[in-house]
């Protein structure tokens, strides 16, 4: 009995760490059929926008809300994900190098030296940082309607 007891107990607390050890933003998603980030810019080469599931390893978050995150590309270039109607936040720190899956539309698209700076001030650049930025960029924007982020 003591051996059941204990089985059971071990499983409890594994369940309840596995869930601790991903949490979930946004829209309820899962990480099934999700895209690795280098297999999403081949499938872009071909269409203006895709809605899918994405997973890649967290760059950096907006340290002023969460309002948007990076992800490291396969190049290193990174991809800005924004999140549909500004409708959830992830943490402003301490998510750099975790996993994230995030489903959504992806598309490429052309971003404003007026909003690159929004985000370089966004991110804690320093002034002199925020100025050397003069040209626009070309990249993929990811907006989601649901983040995973696992630890």
């Amino acid at each position: 009995m003591k051996n059941l007891l204990f089985l059971f107990m071990l499983v409890s607390v594994s369940a309840f760490a596995q869930d601790d050890a991903v949490k979930s933003y946004g829209e309820k998603i899962s990480d099934e059929n999700a895209l690795d980030v280098s297999v999403l810019v081949e499938k872009l080469a071909d269409v203006d926008s895709l809605e899918c599931t994405v997973t890649g390893k967290i760059s950096s978050t907006c340290t002023k809300k969460g309002c948007w995150m990076t992800i490291i590309m396969p190049e290193g270039d990174e991809m800005r994900v924004t999140f549909k109607d500004y409708g959830f936040f992830v943490p402003v720190s301490g998510q750099e190098g975790k996993t994230a899956v995030m489903r959504g539309k992806a598309q490429v698209s052309t971003t404003s030296v007026k909003m690159l700076r929004h985000f370089a001030e966004d991110a804690g650049k320093s002034e002199e940082e925020i100025l050397k930025i003069t040209e626009p960029i070309t990249d993929i924007a990811f907006e989601a309607d649901g983040v995973l982020i696992k630890d």
